[in-house]
């Protein structure tokens, strides 16, 4: 019933594999769920766009390893088949958080092996050949060899140049017994456009059905389903059961939720599980829309490309207005990511021009070439809209722009270097007249001096640097905004303290 794609390494194919695996499929009227390890937004949007059934995140460092084992095997019921794409290379993941000392000698929690053990399911291995004949025998066997506890189920060989290219690479691999399920041609013709967070999401892309056509010929062709379809017959793991929270409202409590082409990334578990407290979800555009939703209790801005859009989203000084009015008024509002940098004063983009967005926190995104990316986890320095002084939080980040004024950590002890007062204990302090120049850019829109000073929410840790502290996020009136991004699987209660604080505003 379910394979799980995994690379020798990132950028060998293994997207155009899964995508091509789940058109054909899905073509021929199978019910198929997909599912994507790591915390990636924008691959499982295609999945999503394939199948017409939310691709779900199997992340054990955001939830746990429970909580994946019950996600899928929940999605699982009632499909034909179930495709699970992996990341980066088979056995790229990270340090246990749990297990100090790993007896396997590689650090690959939240790796596409570690899901593989986890769910019982067998590994099909991309492999690159353009720059490969003979050693790909080597690669299969590492591959296969390196933890028993991997079922490899079979290789598929990728960008293969001709009939004598596949003639010695099948000369290589037949006497290891791994069975070739696949074998990809190079070919440019099947292409997705990319920008500098991936790929461009599929509501983007206006030819998206003739390249979905293309992907299912190609997986007709290419792979060997005589081999293949046992394989996916596999009977996932038992299905786990949850404790979710109880709903915390029998009325609905209305939140507006930015979902449009420059604020998409949202994990659908966090949806669901925001519905299921008693959340309904509103969807608005802050590029078309000039007011979000009349009624609305909360708001919502998940990440995406503020900073493509930066133009249109300047130019709606309306919904900008009604988002600033809303939360000086002590309106909830998350702002993940791209969430956070649209609540900023300015958004500086890639070709240095600078765009006016909500204004609400005292700070300015500007774009950068460098990319932040990895595990995070934090700690909460005060109580703020979704967390309580000292809690601890796991997340992931992944963006190129940073915050002017942000100020770092070094040797586990605050500096300050933006002008930002925290003192040690986390109390506020006031420091370089901070309060008397956001009084005057408030003053500049019209909206006067915010009641609470803006404190950062985190010290933050990065996954392999200990010694490394951070301060992140803004804690401003009832705004959690930041640069992490959070799954709701295991810390429902986030959900839950966010629609409480929705409910209780009267506007």
């Amino acid at each position: 019933m379910a394979i799980i794609i995994a690379g020798e390494r990132s950028g060998v194919g293994k997207t155009t594999v899964t995508l091509a695996l789940l058109c054909c499929l899905s073509q021929k009227g199978y019910r198929v769920q997909s599912f994507k390890v790591g915390p990636d937004y924008i691959d499982p949007m295609f999945h999503t766009a394939i199948t017409a059934r939310p691709c779900r995140n199997l992340d054990p460092f955001l939830t746990s390893e429970a909580y994946v084992q019950s996600c899928f095997a929940r999605h699982c019921q009632g499909v034909d088949y179930a495709v699970v794409e992996g990341v980066m290379g088979l056995f790229d993941g990270v340090r246990s958080p749990d297990e100090p000392n790993p007896t396997f000698p590689v650090n690959d929690y939240g790796s596409t092996a570690h899901i593989a053990r986890l769910l019982n399911l067998p590994v099909i291995l991309v492999i690159d050949c353009s720059r490969l004949s003979g050693s790909v025998a080597a690669i299969a066997f590492g591959y296969a060899k390196l933890d028993p506890r991997i079922n490899l189920g079979g290789v598929i060989l990728n960008r293969v140049g001709s009939d004598r290219h596949l003639t010695l690479l099948q000369e290589a691999l037949e006497p290891l017994n791994i069975p070739i399920l696949g074998v990809l041609r190079r070919c440019d013709r099947i292409t997705l456009p990319d920008r500098h967070l991936g790929l461009v999401p599929s509501q983007e892309i206006s030819h998206l059905s003739t390249v979905f056509a293309q992907l299912a010929g190609l997986a007709a062709d290419s792979f060997h389903w005589e081999r293949l379809f046992p394989l996916l017959k596999t009977s996932p793991c038992p299905l786990v059961p949850l404790s979710p929270c109880p709903p915390i409202s029998s009325t609905p409590i209305k939140i507006a939720i930015a979902q449009d082409r420059a604020f998409n990334f949202y994990y659908p578990d966090n949806l669901e599980i925001l519905e299921h407290l008693g959340a309904k979800l509103i969807p608005w555009s802050p590029i078309e829309d000039s007011h979000f939703p009349s009624g609305v209790q909360g708001l919502y801005f998940g990440g995406g490309f503020p900073e493509v859009f930066a133009r249109e989203l300047a130019e709606n000084i309306p919904a900008l207005k009604a988002v600033a009015q809303a939360i000086r008024k002590g309106m909830p509002t998350i702002a993940e990511c791209g969430g956070l940098m649209y609540l900023c004063e300015q958004i500086i983009d890639f070709s240095r021009q600078s765009w006016s967005m909500v204004g609400i926190l005292p700070t300015t995104a500007v774009m950068s070439p460098a990319l932040t990316l990895g595990y995070r986890q934090g700690t909460a320095i005060d109580d703020s809209l979704m967390l309580k002084a000292g809690e601890t939080i796991r997340g992931h980040e992944f963006h190129r722009s940073i915050l002017e004024g942000r100020r770092q950590e070094a040797g586990g002890r605050r500096q300050e270097a933006g002008g930002r007062g925290q003192e040690a204990g986390g109390r506020r302090q006031e420091a370089g007249g901070r309060r008397q120049g956001r009084q005057g850019r408030q003053g500049r829109q019209g909206a006067g001096e915010l009641e609470t000073l803006a404190c950062p929410l985190f010290e933050v840790r990065k996954l392999g640097q200990k010694n490394l502290v951070e301060v992140e996020g803004w804690n401003v009136k009832k705004v959690h905004g930041s640069y992490i991004h959070l799954h709701f699987g295991e810390s429902q209660i986030l959900a839950q303290r966010f629609l409480t604080q929705c409910l209780d505003f009267s506007g």
